[in-house]
């Protein structure tokens, strides 16, 4: 216990210590950052300025692309860094900001793919009901909601961890500062964090993952009685990018917050944290542009405006 104050920073770990790798590692990951602001960054441009987009289902597509690339801000830069210098230092306060951010970023995700399912239950379910139930004012009530629930449970998850005292071993095995891997190095008993982070993560990902599967169940049986198969092939196309965001999500997310936390941590852990952490948020811009239709065509009308306007400008000049 004397040498708990000793800890004053933390040490990130690489996925190799080879100098090529490392150097692949963080190409890899830059890309997939670039890729992932601009895939977001696109979707919110169209949906800002096309008019006709300015529905629920689209703000909470245009919030939850917001989200991503604040999301995938809080790992993978310090990741590059750290992959590509000597130094793999983290400071306590950026530790304890990183799970707080990641854990706040991850638990508003999960919220909005919840209210996401319900927007569609209402729509396809209930249509004569949809503009009154759905209407600006709840949604961005909603919004707050989402928001300030993510805030509350990250402080107080990170706050219930950094009481912990660390004196064991300052080397975080993971690329990035989450709470599995910290509580590893406290040299206190940690059995009833354990216990917290698993119960908290079954009510909250168990409720809303529980939520979305009886939302697409009568979502799919209203949609079996369609009469037409074209109505039922558009109510499909929203429905599925969605289910798989969701899938992806949650089934890593589960994977990492609910395994019992394992003294010899494996290359695994780390690979884990990446479906969860960075994948989504590169997946997101991918799943709802190929698949919606109505996306694909704004995308299509503003890269023509670009070319149009570049090579007017070209015959002027």
């Amino acid at each position: 216990m004397p040498n708990s104050t000793t800890v004053t920073e933390f040490l990130l770990t690489r996925f190799s210590d080879v100098w090529e790798l490392r150097v692949l590692h963080a190409m890899l990951f830059l890309l997939m950052y670039l890729a992932t602001l601009m895939g977001n960054l696109l979707i919110v441009t169209v949906i800002t300025f096309n008019w006709k987009l300015h529905t629920p289902m689209y703000y909470f597509i245009m919030n939850l692309s917001v989200l991503d690339m604040c999301y995938i801000s809080v790992t993978v830069p310090k990741a590059c860094v750290i992959f590509l210098l000597d130094n793999t230092a983290i400071s306590m306060a950026g530790c304890a900001a990183q799970i707080f951010l990641v854990i706040t970023f991850a638990t508003v995700e999960l919220l909005f793919l919840t209210i996401m399912a319900h927007d569609r239950y209402v729509a396809i379910c209930q249509p004569l009901h949809y503009p009154v139930i759905m209407n600006p004012r709840v949604c961005f009530q909603m919004t707050l909601v989402s928001v300030f629930s993510g805030l509350a449970y990250s402080g107080f998850q990170t706050g219930n961890t950094f009481q912990l005292p660390f004196c064991q071993s300052n080397m975080v095995h993971q690329f990035f500062c989450d709470l599995p891997s910290l509580l590893k190095l406290s040299c206190s008993d940690t059995l009833n964090n354990e216990i917290l982070i698993f119960i908290s993560t079954v009510v909250i990902a168990g409720g809303c993952f529980t939520f979305i599967i009886m939302s697409y169940i009568h979502i799919f049986s209203t949609v079996l009685k369609f009469p037409t198969r074209g109505e039922r092939s558009k109510a499909f196309a929203t429905c599925v990018p969605h289910i798989l965001v969701v899938t992806v999500f949650l089934s890593s997310g589960i994977a990492v917050y609910v395994k019992p936390t394992s003294s010899s941590p494996t290359i695994q852990d780390m690979l884990t944290s990446v479906f969860y952490s960075i994948v989504p948020p590169f997946l997101n811009p991918i799943i709802y542009s190929l698949r919606n239709k109505q996306i694909k065509e704004s995308v299509k009308r503003v890269v023509r405006r670009k070319l149009y306007a570049g090579k007017k400008n070209s015959i002027i000049v």
